[in-house]
């Protein structure tokens, strides 16, 4: 039996199933007309990502990922927010060759035929289930490593109610609409035009993520939240994060590192107490605590 996760409520399964294999045949002597299979798995399942192999040791989960290659239609917030060049893309496994190519050829397939991407998702994340269960252990996915795709539309939570889905978003409309279980961090960024979806995000409790260059001053505040160390496991980020800043070190290569884009904020732009207790800040840090966060309180 199907192990429940006690933190969310029963949602309402959809049949999205779709059979896969061999037709029957519907005259004698006919051939088998053979259905569309997948010619790649998508689902990495060994942990294969340094945050994901952090965030399920010495836990009751295994998570399984899926690490697409991010575009302007998987990712759509990435120019508005500018986090395009600095992108997680180029970072860790994803400077490999063959990894990017390998995710290339994943999001090619989201885009070609959709219908059987979600079919060959769907039986994945349905064996990784399984494979949990006999290994007493409990199946988390997180299936936007670096992309933003909105997996609620498709079902994918609601067929999946005794699993943990969770990923980061740039899209704050997202925020407070998902099922129970699947839970989202909101990524920041300091970018003008994108100050709308940070005044959108802060209204809520859902953690937000932001990168720091050079180290994460955790303790510190930003946006009037304090600063916890998200590098150390998403799922602390999910549970103890809620109303917090998630502070990620910037990764990457000498080109990243030095990326001037507004995504990544300098851990002198921190300030010493919350927003809410302006009086007793320095007016220096009060001035510089997210050069993003004065036009969102306009």
């Amino acid at each position: 039996m199907a192990q429940k996760n006690p933190l969310q409520r029963q949602s309402k399964s959809c049949n999205l199933q779709r059979p896969l294999g061999v037709t029957t045949q519907k005259k004698r002597g006919e051939k088998p007309k053979l259905e569309r299979k997948a010619k790649m798995a998508l689902l990495n399942t060994a942990a294969g990502n340094t945050k994901i192999l952090k965030s399920q040791k010495g836990t009751d989960f295994r998570i399984a990922s899926l690490s697409l290659y991010p575009d302007d239609k998987i990712c759509p917030a990435a120019i508005l927010a500018g986090c395009k060049a600095p992108c997680l893309v180029s970072a860790g496994r994803g400077a490999m060759g063959t990894v990017a190519q390998g995710r290339k050829n994943k999001t090619a397939f989201w885009h070609r035929d959709k219908d059987l991407f979600l079919e060959t998702l769907e039986k994945e994340m349905r064996n990784f289930i399984k494979l949990c269960n006999k290994q007493g252990k409990r199946a988390a996915f997180r299936l936007n490593t670096i992309s933003d795709i909105p997996w609620e539309r498709y079902g994918l939570p609601d067929l999946f109610p005794e699993a943990l889905l969770y990923d980061y978003t740039k899209s704050a409309a997202r925020l407070g609409k998902t099922p129970e279980n699947y839970r989202l961090m909101f990524s920041y960024s300091q970018e003008t035009k994108y100050q709308k979806q940070v005044a959108r995000a802060l209204e809520t409790d859902c953690p937000i993520a932001v990168v720091f260059r050079g180290f994460v001053p955790e303790g510190s505040y930003f946006m009037g939240r304090e600063i916890i160390d998200g590098d150390k496991s998403d799922l602390i980020n999910l549970e103890k994060g809620q109303g917090k800043i998630i502070g990620l070190k910037l990764k990457g290569g000498k080109a990243t590192q030095q990326s001037q884009s507004r995504f990544i904020v300098e851990p002198w732009q921190a300030t010493n107490c919350p927003a809410q207790m302006q009086n007793d800040c320095n007016p220096h840090d009060l001035a510089t605590a997210g050069r993003g966060f004065a036009v969102a309180a306009e």
